[in-house]
């Protein structure tokens, strides 16, 4: 599956400096990190009440478009701040060996 990951981040990559008038992506990047971080919170938002509604209903579609639709945004404000999904990878896998109450407390408060 991070073939998924791998290819996407190739096409945003290439997207990025792309014409904004013929790019989502480069029209993204144009308008800044701002925009970029917007569309990461209203993303945030429709997952959220997706799960919510997924609950009641017991039907997953639009939580699973809504999730995709967040992680294709935080993937791309990623790319704008000059990572990828790599970094994001590898501090799960550093995780693995930890317990959760144990990463939280590892962080300075």
């Amino acid at each position: 599956m991070t073939d998924v990951l791998a290819r996407l981040h190739e096409v945003l990559e290439a997207r990025k400096h792309a014409d904004p008038e013929s790019s989502y992506v480069a029209s993204l990047h144009a308008k800044g990190l701002n925009k970029i971080l917007e569309k990461v919170g209203e993303e945030s938002v429709e997952t959220l009440l997706a799960a919510k509604d997924a609950e009641v209903s017991g039907d997953h579609t639009d939580l699973i478009y809504e999730t995709a639709d967040l992680w294709f945004h935080s993937l791309v404000m990623l790319s704008h701040l000059g990572e990828s999904h790599e970094a994001v990878l590898a501090e799960l896998a550093r995780r693995f060996d930890l317990s959760g109450l144990e990463e939280k407390a590892s962080r300075s408060t």
